[in-house]
């Protein structure tokens, strides 16, 4: 490691990371970027389809530059912004951007090799993640299975449950019990533990597999104390139906799985630890495969490294991706017990019937194994807490603004909570104006902002937030 990134690494918590500066002629490259912005956005219009939106919808910025917390952007009608990255891409940039560490970690592996097949091969950067992932997660995971992205180690759970009933000599258990308000992919099988009504069932008719559900738990919000609390006779309630569905169902169901107390896309709803420890008993008793979706919540979101710990257990399977890079390459890992393991590798196949092209892409998990080092040596359990308390104090004005219904804070995720759609294209110019990026949805404008972000940077997000919000909505 280069004495930059030793200096990077170990940067005080919460603190702003100090990022090399570029050359006059990557100074001179970004300007000529900028410049050509709109001709880009242009270009792009009609071309390309973004992420839930049609090909004649409201234009993009232009990225002209990224570095630290901020990004470089630019409208169609020329303006140009500097802005806090509130949402980390889509929560994946826990370090920020162009961390020299992550950099030269890139830089290393390419001198090697970018990718080799990992069918009958192995290497170096997938064998010391695994090993990584592994030490990391809580007991008994100890078997690492590496997908392209988030949703794909979603199918292989699926997919490893079915085949884990199958082996222990329950073929018939193929359906899941699952969440209302879950999100877990757009892929087929993930979509179909998704949400069913505000998820995409209804556009494929036929072709997403029937799930059960239940309810979504009783909401939690933090105490005084730290601890997710929410009513108890709620979540009596809650726990009853849970246990007469599953007995109900147990001779259909392969598995249960949840997005563990942080549901994301399905709108940044928190829920007591209690349920999932309900959850894990219930599972036990009708020999369910209990599936943590932990691709949103896990290296240290929500306050704790895995989502899971807040009630204290481990699943028989978890999938994790997003932040495992940092950002930078697409990953996702799926890992589980030994005893799931052992039920496979005695089957009639004896392996988990999945294998992407770019599996354990060398570059992803080189990358990985350095943002899990940076992980360690910031001190991310000081520098959430730190995100955690600066939200909490800079969202609370908000509170007061007519359209807002709600507010809370959860690790490093702040929500706000309005009593109607947002405008989103509105909403998102004012808050540019103010110089914060986020990127709202359904009734929700919040942040996921990088976990180094000063409480300058935090106090900026929220004052954006909350101007944006006033502006527009009242």
């Amino acid at each position: 490691m280069s004495e930059t990134a030793q200096a990077t690494a170990t940067a005080t918590p919460g603190s702003p990371l100090e990022f090399p500066v570029g050359t006059a002629a990557a100074a001179r490259t970004l300007d000529k970027t900028a410049s050509a912005a709109p001709s880009l956005i242009a270009r792009d219009r009609g071309l390309l389809w973004h992420p839930y939106a049609p090909l004649d919808g409201a234009d993009p910025y232009a990225v002209t530059g990224a570095s630290g917390v901020r990004l470089q952007l630019q409208a169609a009608d020329g303006e140009r912004f500097e802005a806090v990255d509130a949402m980390s891409s889509w929560w994946s940039a826990i370090h920020g951007y162009r961390h020299p560490v992550l950099d030269e970690a890139v830089r290393r592996q390419t001198e090697q090799f970018s990718h080799v097949m990992f069918g009958g091969l192995t290497h170096e950067p997938a064998v010391r993640l695994a090993e990584q992932l592994v030490e990391l997660a809580p007991d008994p995971l100890e078997h690492v299975f590496f997908a392209d992205s988030g949703s794909v180690s979603v199918e292989v759970a699926l997919k490893l449950a079915v085949q884990y009933q199958a082996a222990v000599g329950r073929p018939g258990r193929q359906q899941f019990l699952a969440l209302r308000g879950g999100y877990h992919g757009d892929t087929f099988a993930a979509m179909s533990v998704c949400d069913p009504v505000d998820g995409m069932h209804a556009a494929f008719p036929g072709l997403v597999a029937q799930q059960h559900f239940l309810p979504r738990p009783p909401a939690a919000k933090l105490n005084n104390d730290g601890e997710l609390v929410a009513d108890a006779s709620e979540v009596s309630g809650w726990i009853a139906e849970l246990e007469e569905t599953a007995a109900r169902h147990a001779g259909e169901l392969a598995g249960i799985i949840v997005e563990p107390v942080l549901q994301g896309a399905g709108g940044m709803y928190s829920y007591a630890p209690e349920c999932l420890r309900a959850l894990r008993r219930v599972a036990d008793e009708h020999g369910l495969l209990l599936i943590f979706d932990e691709i949103a919540t896990g290296f240290g979101r929500t306050g704790r490294l895995f989502a899971s710990e807040w009630a204290d257990l481990a699943p028989d399977v978890m999938c994790v991706g997003k932040a495992l890079t940092g950002g930078y390459l697409t990953l996702a890992a799926l890992l589980c017990s030994g005893e799931v393991a052992a039920a496979i590798t005695a089957s009639e196949f004896r392996a988990l019937l999945h294998g992407p092209t770019f599996m354990a892409n060398p570059l992803a998990c080189a990358v990985a194994t350095a943002s899990l080092d940076l992980l360690e040596s910031a001190d991310w359990q000081k520098q959430v807490q730190h995100v955690q308390q600066s939200l909490s104090a800079a969202l609370a004005p908000t509170a007061g603004l007519e359209s807002v219904r709600d507010v809370r804070v959860l690790g490093a995720v702040g929500v706000v909570q309005l009593d109607r759609p947002v405008d989103i294209p509105t909403i998102t110019r004012a808050a540019l104006e103010h110089g914060v990026w986020v990127r709202p949805f359904r009734d929700l404008i919040y942040t996921m902002p990088p976990y180094i972000s000063s409480a300058e940077d935090i106090a900026a997000i929220c004052a954006g937030i909350t101007a944006a919000v006033a502006r527009v909505h009242g």
